[in-house]
């Protein structure tokens, strides 16, 4: 079938006169590549289905929470099971229980848990649990980590922010982002050098230990570990925004991984089956501060919502199966492996950055591991690529600096023909 994208166009024109730019997030607007997004229809395993009928193999899986596919038949069971008692009590469900089991149990730094509705809500409650830990205000975030959109951490964040304009939003008073300290990415001194000025008013310090939003840059050796040893020494907490990373780099997240353990973990995504969801959580001491067993404020109306926690569930009893990460590592493995072949072999200036199951192509011949050399990537070829590759049926992030994420359901027939695909956009750039 020759690819068209006629019905969505007349829905994006129809969109635009209901919603900011026609969408929901900054991101689906297509606006950093081909300027008309992609309207789905349906999606079922590694594949989505746009309401022209074109298919395509996908690797944005939602963002990341689809690491069994869409529409994997346990999760849509649970929440199917889950729906017929009812969506939403605003009242406590066993189910809850269940899944803030399964998560302590599964990440070393969590002795109890909090449920939001969102990321965003997660880093924001967190950041506010370490200042009233510590009885301090200012916490140093990492240039191109984002940690949602509460304003003091809309500060150089990546993602959407990067693409979309002013990392700095406007509307974001400049009280507001005064206590907000800025390091680069796997610069030990750049955080020395703020302990030295700030030290014993540092609450925090937040960081996405892999980084997500600037396009895949992960941590270089001793990093983690020199920012565990500063917070420690200064009486500050160490925040590990996992949201990206939680249960799909390992079953206890990057911490697990790379042996660091936080104060606070932030989660996401995964935990959620592919609804919306976040968490924060920490030791026994820390988690006591919150409302109702401590004065710190938090609440949410959908917090804990009874499909979200059958889906994550489902998601995360699944994912536990024996040999899930094996196969995630080695479908990953074959296709970053793959990429990195054409790259060489149509000498175009790109490099691959990949940990366990999500990676980034980036038009810069250097693979980036900070911000700013993440900045220099080429948006432009990027662009060409994406849409190249839109054609050939193979759906990419819609922008240079965000995360490709290989799923359950992508199979070894799937990632040969997104390799072909990849080798014949690279020929014409």
């Amino acid at each position: 079938m020759k690819f068209k994208l006629t019905k969505s166009k007349r829905l994006y024109k129809a969109a635009q006169r209901l919603m900011p730019g026609g969408v929901n997030s900054p991101v689906r607007s297509f606006n950093a590549v081909s300027g008309t997004p992609v309207f789905i229809s349906r999606a079922k395993g590694a594949y989505i289905y746009d309401e022209d009928g074109n298919k395509y193999i996908d690797y944005m899986s939602s963002w990341g929470p689809l690491i069994h596919g869409h529409a994997d038949p346990d999760v849509v069971r649970a929440v199917k099971s889950a729906a017929s008692r009812g969506t939403s009590y605003g009242a406590p469900c066993s189910d809850e229980i269940s899944l803030a089991r399964f998560i302590a149990a599964s990440f070393k730094s969590i002795d109890m848990i909090r449920m939001t509705s969102s990321g965003t809500e997660a880093t924001m409650s967190a950041v506010r649990l370490a200042r009233a830990h510590t009885s301090r205000d200012y916490i140093v975030k990492f240039e191109g980590c984002y940690h949602g959109h509460a304003d003091y951490l809309l500060v150089k964040a990546g993602s959407g922010a990067t693409t979309f304009g002013s990392p700095s939003s406007p509307g974001v008073p400049k009280s507001f982002t005064d206590k907000t300290l800025l390091a680069k990415y796997n610069d030990v001194s750049s955080v020395q050098k703020l302990y030295k000025k700030y030290g014993g008013k540092i609450a925090a310090i937040i960081l996405e230990p892999v980084a997500g939003n600037m396009g895949v840059v992960t941590p270089e050796a001793g990093f983690l570990e020199a920012l565990r040893k500063i917070t420690k020494k200064s009486g500050s907490l160490l925040i590990f925004d996992e949201v990206i990373t939680g249960f799909r780099l390992s079953p206890g997240g990057a911490q697990s991984k790379y042996g660091v353990t936080p104060d606070i973990t932030c989660l996401g995504k995964i935990i959620g089956g592919g609804l919306p969801v976040g968490a924060f959580g920490g030791s026994r001491k820390i988690m006591g501060l919150v409302a109702p067993e401590g004065p710190v404020y938090q609440a949410g109306t959908l917090s804990g919502n009874p499909l979200a926690m059958a889906a994550g569930l489902a998601s995360l009893t699944k994912l536990k199966q024996r040999g899930n990460y094996k196969k995630l590592r080695e479908h990953t493995s074959a296709l970053v492996n793959g990429l990195s072949d054409v790259i060489k072999k149509t000498g175009v200036k790109a490099s691959v950055n990949s940990v366990e199951s999500m990676f980034t192509l980036f038009f810069n011949d250097v693979p980036p591991t900070d911000y700013e050399s993440a900045l220099r990537s080429n948006t432009k070829k990027y662009s060409k690529f994406f849409d190249n590759l839109l054609k050939a049926g193979i759906m990419f992030p819609p922008s240079q600096f965000e995360a490709v994420f290989v799923s359950l359901a992508h199979t070894e027939k799937d990632i040969n023909k997104t390799i072909e695909a990849v080798y014949k956009s690279l020929k014409t750039i």
